[in-house]
């Protein structure tokens, strides 16, 4: 069994930056893809970024290319989302993924394992 914990969201001004931080235990961190996906108020969960298991591969939603950059460390078996520039749209519960796969994977439903979520707030 694999658990994720999100940990790093909160409230910024618009403008801001904001680090999000996803460990993750149980099963060997390497067999995982990892992604970040955000779901605001009355919306569908979306998908924001991914890396492949050796981080060598990422892929972004057009709306954060740019802004927002996925690392991950296999050493401490945390995967991490900096989030620059940051807009009022971006406002959502950020939630962190793993699939047992060795690229990276855009959509939601493949993903085996979710965090709880973290609140991003960004206010105008």
């Amino acid at each position: 069994q694999v658990q994720l914990v999100e940990s790093g969201g909160g409230l910024v001004q618009a403008g801001g930056s904001l680090r999000l931080t996803c460990a993750q235990s149980g099963r060997a961190f390497t067999s995982y893809a990892m992604g970040w996906f955000r779901q605001a108020p009355g919306k569908e969960r979306e998908f924001v970024a991914a890396i492949n298991w050796s981080g060598g591969s990422t892929h972004y939603a057009d709306s954060v290319k740019g802004r927002f950059t996925i690392s991950r460390d296999n050493a401490k078996n945390t995967v991490s989302l900096q989030m620059n520039s940051l807009k009022p749209e971006d406002t959502a519960v950020y939630y962190c993924a793993a699939v047992n796969s060795p690229v990276v994977v855009l959509n939601p439903g493949e993903y085996d394992y979710w965090g709880q979520g973290t609140q991003v707030t960004v206010s105008s």
